[in-house]
């Protein structure tokens, strides 16, 4: 990165472009806590009430945040709570032991795909509504693959919307990939066949998927994504080996009834969470994972090809308050 100046900066790293991202919750919940504490003032109902609006504006959900004050009370009983650090503390132990399926400090974030053995490629199908994100993510996590030495072959699933073939192309250009396609209209899982089998064939180690972006209420579209996901089984037994599904951060709780559906309809097996630094209701992210305990594998945090970082429990929980 070059500065005004001419001089090279260092590009800013994974943890400080996460911590970046959640600045507007951030902004949000600690200035909250600390106004809590402000001139020593007593613990009481009140107060507590004033914390529970804010978690639950940052999105964090019913669920959890009942759980935080419950344990805040309990702590306040003990006169175990006496300040505004003792308290962000305590809120980020909690927020860390709900999120502990999507990685953290012990270096087990799912965030890094697996191989295969060897059986051919890995078979990522990446699904969502029409606006989340979805393609933008499909291009950064090719970039992020390719960057981890990994192949990377694109399917143009997505046969109804002639725009989203093209989104595809110019994302698998800027990555310097290709692109397996078919006509406009074309039945989209023949272009899963003919994807997977291209990767299989010529020893590709990951083809990411490009679906439909349906509507999460249309159940014939939930049957198509089913008939793919069993032709690229025949293919590569045990494909796909991967379905994120991509939510966009800003659409907060409207969110988990998107991901609810796919969930039980394709069995999702992760989230990427898009447009995360757009948002003051980052705290979707603990809503997610306590509601269908399912991993924050990626998250958006900015428009270029390089912004998607690997989500990690404990920095996301440090960046709320630090």
């Amino acid at each position: 990165m070059i500065s005004l100046f001419g001089k090279n900066e260092p590009e800013p790293t994974l943890l400080e472009r996460l911590k970046a991202s959640v600045s507007k919750t951030k902004a949000a919940l600690s200035e909250t806590v600390d106004t809590i504490f402000l001139g020593d003032r007593e613990i009481d109902p009140a107060l507590l009430k004033q914390l529970e609006t804010a978690l639950l504006a940052a999105d964090l959900g019913v669920r959890p945040t009942r759980e935080i004050l419950e344990a805040v009370r309990e702590k306040l009983d003990r006169n175990a709570l006496s300040d505004a650090g003792q308290l962000k503390r305590e809120i980020k132990s909690h927020i860390v032991r709900i999120l502990a399926p999507s990685g953290g400090a012990d270096g087990t974030s799912p965030a890094a795909l697996a191989s295969t053995n060897g059986s051919g490629p890995r078979v990522i199908f990446i699904v969502g509504v029409n606006g989340a994100g979805k393609t933008t993510s499909i291009g950064k996590l090719a970039n992020r693959l390719r960057q981890d030495g990994m192949s990377v072959l694109l399917c143009a699933a997505d046969t109804f919307r002639a725009a989203a073939v093209e989104q595809l192309e110019i994302w698998a250009k800027r990555n310097g990939i290709e692109v397996v396609k078919q006509k406009s209209g074309a039945d989209p899982a023949a272009v899963v066949y003919d994807a997977v089998a291209a990767g299989k064939a010529r020893g590709i180690d990951a083809v990411i998927v490009d679906t439909a972006g349906r509507l999460h209420t249309k159940s014939n579209l939930m049957a198509e994504l089913e008939k793919m996901k069993r032709t690229a089984a025949k293919v590569i037994p045990g494909a796909p080996h991967d379905v994120l599904l991509v939510l966009d951060a800003t659409t907060g709780q409207n969110g988990l009834a998107q991901a609810r559906e796919f969930t039980s309809s394709v069995g999702v097996t992760g989230i990427i969470l898009s447009k995360l630094d757009g948002t003051a209701k980052g705290g979707i992210v603990v809503a997610i994972a306590r509601e269908l305990g399912l991993p924050i594998r990626f998250v958006g945090t900015g428009e270029q090809i390089n912004d998607l970082v690997p989500f990690d429990a404990e920095t996301y929980a440090n960046s709320l308050f630090d």
